[in-house]
């Protein structure tokens, strides 16, 4: 027997751990865990994954297993410690191999190795792909990933010149039938209640009101793309703050792993081949490359990425403040676009890329308040929270980043500027306080 244990590559295509296990004749099974390393409060008393995330994931998996159904591969479920349950797994299922996406930040990393350290698992391999990225790392142009430049444009240029991304993997063939039925396990998955978080609220005025899953993911890029166009205004666009076709909104789907960025990269180039390139399509692939960014930022400084002089080192006069932190999350601050930004996040864990750069920077740079709070409260929010590219854009906002012009944002400029007719505040605060 073979496992596929999925972390944040929760979907069959395109997904290279699932592609190595189905190889041969051997029986294969999926595993799932909700470890309480991702399910439990963090130092500031926030949930690590909050309602809305929690809400996407459960989607996702949902989709996912019908997925694997299709290929005659279960999905097994578990519910605490992985570095207890999978040790037992391999005893019961007599589990010769564990294919999985390999991870390298701190929990993520640290997880794996306790796993692995089982005595259980002593004959057992693991098996881990990188497979998150849209460039993989073997095929950088760089000799070691010391050398990675620390400044993006640099970065870009460098990758672009030849842009080696591989052709995305294809789904395995079905599995014998018996397969399905060689495996005795849990399979379900838990709702909301059960991992003791409260279901969100619908709210109408949310810029994604999109289901979790590959399915919905990909019917999310013909929309985008091929049915609506919107993808060739998308750099025009891409600032808004008001309704679901402002940007792609693929994020969430990338964060957990739902899609690849290949498969996006691939529509993408056929698009471009079919109907027309131009800058707004070429942005798409910009922002896919500054999402590749952050996770090699991260893979080069390891833990610095959650360090309070970030990556720079950086030493400011921070401080953590409670009564400051509660009146941010809450949107009681003296300025009304940050108040609309954070207000939208607590009703519906999604926050344009515009507002976060602008309710970050008051946190950090003009309040001087510990960004790593900031980063935690947006880890247990956001639908489309990705360790790397949270971080990395946080300590980029915050002066200990990869920002070379170390910038600060003018926020009623940028509320003049990106809500001239107060359109977005009038939305989120009524009374426009």
């Amino acid at each position: 027997m073979k496992l596929v244990w999925f972390l944040n590559n929760l979907r069959a295509s395109d997904n290279e751990a699932l592609v190595r296990a189905c190889e041969g004749r051997a029986p294969v099974c999926g595993l799932y865990c909700f470890d309480p390393l991702f399910f439990s409060d963090d130092r500031y008393g926030f949930p690590r994954t909050g309602t809305f995330r929690a809400r996407f994931l459960l989607q996702s998996l949902h989709d996912l297993s019908r997925q694997l159904e299709a290929l005659n591969i279960p999905l097994l479920i578990a519910h605490g410690d992985s570095a207890k349950f999978i040790p037992q797994l391999v005893a019961e299922h007599n589990i010769s191999e564990i294919f999985l996406q390999r991870e390298w930040t701190r929990d993520e990393r640290q997880l794996i190795k306790r796993v692995g350290a089982s005595p259980a698992l002593q004959h057992v391999p693991l098996k881990p792909s990188y497979d998150q990225f849209l460039i993989h790392p073997d095929d950088l142009p760089f000799a070691d990933i010391r050398d990675l430049p620390e400044v993006f444009t640099h970065f870009r240029k460098a990758v672009e010149k030849a842009l080696p991304i591989r052709t995305p993997l294809p789904t395995p063939k079905p599995r014998p039938r018996d397969n399905l039925t060689s495996i005795r396990g849990n399979a379900q998955i838990p709702s909301l209640e059960e991992l003791g978080l409260r279901p969100p609220i619908p709210d109408p005025r949310t810029a994604f009101p999109f289901s979790g899953g590959s399915s919905t993911g990909h019917e999310r890029i013909q929309n985008y793309f091929w049915r609506s166009k919107n993808i060739t205004r998308y750099k025009q666009t891409r600032n808004g703050l008001v309704g679901t076709e402002y940007s792609s909104k693929l994020s969430p789907w990338l964060a957990n792993g739902s899609l690849s960025a290949r498969e996006i990269y691939r529509e993408l180039k056929d698009f471009e081949r079919d109907v027309v390139a131009n800058e707004d399509t070429y942005w798409l692939q910009f922002e896919l490359l500054w999402r590749d960014y952050f996770k090699y930022i991260s893979m080069k400084h390891g833990d610095r990425l959650f360090a309070l002089g970030g990556i720079r080192n950086r030493q400011y006069e921070w401080d953590l403040d409670k009564e400051k932190l509660t009146a941010w999350i809450e949107g009681r601050t003296r300025y009304d676009f940050v108040n609309a930004n954070m207000r939208e996040l607590a009703a519906t864990g999604w926050m344009s890329n515009r507002g976060r750069q602008n309710v970050a920077s008051y946190w950090a740079r003009e309040l001087q308040q510990d960004w790593r709070a900031g980063a935690a409260w947006f880890e247990s929010q956001l639908v489309d929270y990705d360790v790397h590219s949270n971080y990395g854009n946080w300590m980029y906002n915050s002066g200990v980043g990869n920002d070379p012009r170390d910038r600060r944002f003018d926020i009623e400029r940028q509320a003049t500027v990106y809500d001239p007719g107060r359109r977005y505040r009038e939305l989120w605060l009524g009374d426009g306080t």
